[in-house]
């Protein structure tokens, strides 16, 4: 549907009668804040604390062997894989590495051979992501793939979508579950597009992963017990990489056709920042300031909560609007716009029943 701007008339000191962009200005105010800067003494302390803790859950798993209390380890390290992810999200968006090659490198090491997430088939769907959020016909992440998203996709689903789309809402966490196998499905279908970029590496570190996890798992425990091992760690897993991602986009205005608005208005306007301390930034990475992060992609982490100051009340001067909610009613508004969007399944399947009486 069309996003409202709101946009009301500025002040004669408002930002809109400066030369340049709305976002060129903005980004001149985070540039002269200094956050722009590379953190690598951050980056260094955080990429080895995940690495404790990812040694440390496997060598737990190898200690506690063949109990059934292997399965609190699997939730903890369903936990360290989703901050393993966080972190070669980090890296891809050049957080981390400046350059692109050892943004790559990095990105490589930590989701093919570290979780067994395909790096080149994300990145590459990430990165239209952010060139266009919410966009119902070039952003991959709102596609109707398994829901729909929009009351328009409704009324044309076919297969899954329409099967599921009129209970969504209701099986979005339940569906999360699978969201861990549906990467690792995904990263290997990837290997067969020949334009995916160092495919035979990309492809090698998988393999690696997907061999070494599994080996463990039957080398340690025995067949009942690794396949339930792997079914609560991958679903767990899946659980918390959904609940991350989430609140960002899904409830917020989606963008059809031509409407496009300008670049600040169209990060701004599709996104949604979630309030918290210390701990919610540790948990969500970083990525409840989402709108921070659309806007500039290659800061790092740690300057989001510093740059939202700047960017809400820019926006507030120009009459954007600006969502931040708590976790709990971002994902209320997203599960309520899932169970709007699937109206048009709900009523069509009450037609048919009403014909068919």
């Amino acid at each position: 549907m069309p996003v409202q701007t709101s946009v009301r008339p500025p002040p004669p000191s408002s930002p809109s009668q400066q030369p340049g962009s709305d976002f060129a200005r903005l980004s001149k105010k985070i540039t002269a804040a200094g956050l722009m800067g590379r953190r690598p003494g951050y980056y260094t302390a955080r990429i080895a604390a995940v690495a404790a803790l990812y040694v440390g859950g496997w060598v737990a798993f190898v200690l506690v062997g063949d109990s059934w209390w292997t399965l609190a380890v699997a939730g903890f390290l369903a936990l360290v894989f989703g901050q393993v992810a966080l972190v070669t999200h980090d890296a891809a968006h050049r957080q981390v590495f400046r350059l692109r090659k050892a943004s790559e490198r990095s990105g490589r090491i930590l989701g093919n051979l570290g979780i067994g997430m395909g790096y080149g088939w994300w990145q590459d769907k990430h990165t239209r992501h952010h060139a266009n959020p919410n966009h119902a016909e070039l952003d991959p992440d709102v596609l109707p793939d398994v829901l729909v998203w929009s009351q328009d996709q409704a009324r044309v689903a076919k297969g899954l979508p329409r099967l599921l789309g009129r209970s969504q809402a209701f099986l979005f966490f339940p569906l999360l579950t699978l969201e861990g196998f549906s990467l690792h499905v995904a990263g290997v279908r990837a290997l067969a597009d020949r334009t995916l970029k160092n495919r035979t590496l990309e492809g090698t570190l998988l393999l690696g992963h997907f061999a070494v996890y599994l080996t463990a798992l039957f080398l340690v425990l025995p067949p009942g017990m690794a396949i339930a091992f792997l079914f609560v760690h991958q679903c767990l897993f899946g659980v918390y990489l959904g609940s991350i991602f989430a609140p960002n986009h899904k409830g917020m205005p989606i963008l059809t056709g031509d409407d496009r608005p300008d670049f600040l208005r169209r990060q701004v306007l599709t996104s949604r920042n979630v309030r918290g301390g210390w701990f919610t930034d540790l948990m969500l990475g970083g990525l409840n300031y989402q709108i921070e992060h659309h806007l500039f992609p290659s800061m790092p982490s740690p300057h989001l909560r510093r740059a939202q100051v700047i960017v809400r009340d820019y926006c507030r001067d120009l009459g954007i609007s600006y969502l931040e909610t708590s976790l709990i009613t971002s994902y209320k508004q997203a599960l309520t716009s899932l169970h709007r969007a699937g109206a048009p399944i709900r009523e069509a399947r009450a037609s048919a029943a009403l014909s068919k009486a």
